[in-house]
């Protein structure tokens, strides 16, 4: 038998956004690359403890058939000679959910599902972990992947793994939801060896946010009168200027801009042609550049 997980994991869908995901920590060294799977249109899977991951591929591509989450899950441990060692949850299209311990998984070791959700976890302080999965998943706002963090960070606060932290990961997919649109990996964050790697997932989820997420009604400012005095100030100082201190959103001044904007990977927060700029861009440009 391979070496066991110790792990708590959320495996969760979102039907308005149609999007199916997995976070989940461990002490383990890069829980991400073993225990999440999900593909779009199919569910989301954690395989965990003793992890067969196999119930990854082959999970999905059973509920990409149509069958449910609790009969896949059936079926899969079934033919597991290595059963009574497996932790796994399972999110369908729909939503339905299923998830397994086996009784030789190590204590304290269980799981809860419900609607669009399967929490679960081994190696654990005991149930508060993931019972607190389970009901913040259910209580908390934003996008799926704001509630999957958000759940795990209570787990770990209700008492998480009580062998420690390691690792923590986000798998989120939705139809045509990753880069440019030819995959569907919309967010894939792993934080493979950290003291505190929940904090640092979450740090990273908003990084994600900032960088590929479209800006929130009036996110927006115009660059014009002081802003655009100080933007061209900051890009002096960013060695992206060398014209004066107008206040005028002029040509030297869009080109120098745009270039700071490309070289930082802010294109999403930047609207060049109507000289539009998100205020959390600004913030941010004012902390590295600012002086």
């Amino acid at each position: 038998m391979k070496q066991g997980l110790s792990t708590y994991s959320i495996v969760g869908y979102d039907p308005i956004a149609r999007e199916w995901g997995i976070a989940v920590q461990s002490k383990f060294l890069a829980v991400g690359a073993v225990v999440p799977w999900a593909q779009a249109g199919a569910g989301a899977v954690a395989t965990q403890s003793y992890a067969n991951t196999a119930f990854g591929p082959d999970g999905l591509a059973l509920m990409a058939q149509g069958l449910s989450a609790q009969d896949v899950l059936d079926r899969l441990i079934a033919a597991d000679e290595g059963q009574d060692h497996r932790q796994a949850g399972f999110v369908d299209a729909q939503g339905r959910s299923a998830t397994f311990t086996g009784t030789q998984c190590p204590a304290w070791a269980g799981g809860l599902a419900g609607t669009c959700f399967a929490a679960q976890g081994n190696i654990l302080v005991g149930s508060a972990t993931v019972e607190a999965l389970a009901r913040t998943f259910e209580q908390a706002q934003g996008e799926l992947a704001d509630r999957l963090v958000a759940a795990l960070a209570a787990g770990q606060a209700a008492g998480g793994d009580r062998r420690g932290q390691q690792s923590a990961a986000i798998l989120v997919v939705r139809a045509q939801g990753g880069y440019g649109g030819r995959n569907d990996r919309y967010m894939d964050l792993r934080v493979d060896d950290s003291p505190q790697p929940v904090d640092r997932l979450k740090a990273l989820v908003d990084l994600h946010h900032l960088f590929f997420k479209p800006p929130a009604p009036g996110e927006m400012a115009g660059i014009e009168g002081d802003l655009a005095r100080e933007l061209q100030q900051i890009l002096r100082w960013a060695g992206y200027y060398d014209g004066p201190i107008t206040g005028e959103y002029d040509v030297r001044t869009r080109a120098a801009l745009s270039s700071l904007i490309g070289n930082e990977n802010f294109e999403e927060r930047f609207d060049e042609e109507k000289g539009l700029i998100s205020r959390q861009v600004i913030d941010l440009l004012r902390l590295k550049f600012g002086r």
